[in-house]
Parts: C-alpha cells; structure tokens; sequence
C-alpha cells in the first residue's frame, strides 16, 4: 500500500500506490473460499507486509488436505489455509494472525496525525454502524486526499523530470496515472456524498431539521473545486513535459489539492462533531440500523465493486477489518460475497 510519509528520495515510490506488494518475504499462498470472510481479512493482514501473495480457491487445491478443502468450500467462515515455503499452518482468525505477525514483523504504514486525527473518536459496539461507516471512508478519502497532495508536490518539485520510481515510466505515463488516480478518488467522494443526501440525511432530519437543512447547503460547496483540479489535471496531460505552462499547471494543482485538503478536513470534522451524534438521538433499532448500512452499499455500488480495493488501500489493516466487518453483517448474503469476492479476485 501506499505510504504518505517518507524521505525525499523514496517520496515518488512512497506516495504513489501500487498494484502488489514488493517481494522482501517468500511467496505466500492464501487457500479459502472465495466467499470467505476470513480469506478476506488475511488477506488484508498481509497485504500491508512486504510480500507476494497467491490466493488459491478452495476447488483448486488438491494438493492440500482434500477434506478440508471441501469442508472449507461449503462453509464461507470456516478456517483458511497459509503456505510459506514448507510451512503450512490453518486455523481460526488468531491463529494466523499471531503466526503473521511472528513470521512477517512489517509495520503498518505511517498517517499522519492530521489524517489519523480526523478520523474521528473512540467507538465500541453501542457505536451507531453508520457512524462506523461515514468515519471510515472520511479516514479512506482524507488518506487518498494527502496521497495525491504529496505526489502533486513531488510533480511540481520534479518540473517534468522522470520520477525516480521506474514503475511510474515516462513524464507523460505518469500524468496518466495520476489522473486515473484522482478519478477514482473523485468518484469514491461523489458516491459518498450521495450516500450522505440519500441515507443519512433522511435520518438526521428526524432528530434536528433545521441542521441537518444546513449540512445540506454546505454538501456541494467542494464540488466546483474538485472539478476544477480535475480539468487542470488534464491540462497537465496534454501540455509539454518541462514548458513554462506545464509548471505552472503543476503548481496550480498542488495548491488546489492542498485547499481541497484542508476543507474536506474541515467538512468531515464538522459532520463527526456536529452531525453524526444525531444517530443516537435518533435511537434506531438493530433492524433499521441495518437497513442503513445495507442502502448505503446499494447507493455506493462503484466504490463496493471496482473501487473497493481502492477504498480499502486508505485505511490501515485494522480498519479494513472493521469494514469487512460491516459488509459481513449484510443481511443479502449474495450481496456480501458479491463485495467480498472484489478483495480476493
């Protein structure tokens, strides 16, 4: 995963994301269920180490323990399988995360305290699960929002010179990447704030009218901004690498960014301090708790479907746990492993 923080001479390879981990252990080999719930969250413990990782469906894996591999197969929560070289271990979700941590002693990727800051308070099971929800993409977006500042700062800096990345290849494949990266964090934002208008406004005109009318006229105040930087970055995409115009193009974006920063931080503050403790002045019950969560997977169907990956890439492993956690409690199991299937695949 990417990783924000970091010294000048690793910034590009730090805060650009990329496709796999890079290979400092030996290949492991995930055998579960695609629809397993557990081959999900091992999954994530080990995508933040510095490791190739296979995983190997249940119906493929014949070499291993045949009755277990079926038992496994019929049974989406039931222990998964780790290969490392000649070791082989099972197990429930202790088991294998303590043999990760004793085996693979990586750390998490550093968030600054900004970003880890905003991404609201202490919460336990009486927290409402759309509380839950709504703080875990603010944390998600405000990780992919400082990403994206730092690599624009890293691109104005470098003034159309070649990244020190090699994966990043020319100025020119760069900037399309780049841009493809803000895409997805701009339609990630947009589906959220849908979520927002769609779910949980409704809610929380139950319990205050008049604020709730007032977070909606502050909804689509970033809107303009975020697709401004959006039509600079595509000016930086066809002007040529190292001009006068293209620096400055490079230049307007990380400032746009850096402001994009700072008001969704305010934005997301003001909806963790102010809004979201309406949930529980409203007192829902189990059932219509549920039922939010699961309308905001429906709302939500880009960033629970081919943006799921990306959605989880900004939170630590933890949190990603916390999520699949919530997509676990969907009551529509053809939905869950539906959503599930997108982290192994």
């Amino acid at each position: 995963m990417g990783n924000c923080v970091g010294t000048s001479e690793k910034l590009t390879a730090e805060i650009v994301p990329h496709d796999g981990a890079q290979a400092a252990y030996p290949t492991v080999r995930l055998y579960g269920s695609p629809k397993s719930v557990l081959a999900a969250y091992i999954r994530f413990a080990l995508i933040h180490r510095a490791v190739s990782l296979d995983f190997v469906p249940s119906a493929q894996r014949n070499t291993l323990a045949g009755e277990f591999a079926r038992a496994e197969a019929s049974d989406p929560d039931s222990p998964v399988t780790l290969q490392v070289g000649s070791d082989t271990i099972s197990g429930n979700r202790e088991t294998l995360l303590r043999f990760i941590d004793a085996r693979f002693p990586n750390p998490q990727p550093t968030r600054t305290t900004a970003v880890a800051a905003a991404g609201g308070g202490g919460e336990d099971e009486r927290t409402p699960l759309m509380v839950r929800v709504t703080r875990l993409h603010h944390k998600s977006m405000l990780w992919h929002l400082e990403r994206m500042m730092r690599w624009a700062d890293d691109l104005a800096t470098r003034g159309g010179k070649k990244a020190a990345d090699p994966t990043m290849g020319s100025p020119v494949m760069e900037a399309k990447k780049f841009a493809k990266s803000y895409s997805q964090l701009l339609e990630l934002m947009l589906e959220h704030a849908q979520m927002e208008e769609r779910v949980l406004f409704p809610i929380f005109d139950k319990a205050d009218r008049g604020l709730s009318k007032a977070a909606k006229e502050e909804h689509a105040r970033d809107l303009p901004l975020m697709n401004g930087i959006k039509e600079v970055i595509k000016s930086v995409g066809v002007l040529n690498c190292g001009s006068p115009g293209y620096r400055e193009a490079l230049s307007n974006l990380s400032s746009r960014l850096k402001l994009l920063q700072g008001q969704c931080k305010q934005h997301f503050r003001e909806e963790e301090v102010e809004l979201l403790p309406l949930m529980e002045a409203v007192e829902m019950s189990k059932d219509e708790e549920q039922s939010a969560v699961e309308q905001c997977f429906e709302v939500m169907q880009a960033t629970h479907n081919r943006l799921f990956k990306f959605l989880l890439e900004g939170l630590s492993s933890h949190d990603a746990m916390k999520y699949l956690d919530l997509i676990r409690s969907c009551r529509n199991t053809e939905k869950m492993e539906s959503i599930l299937q997108m982290i192994v695949q």
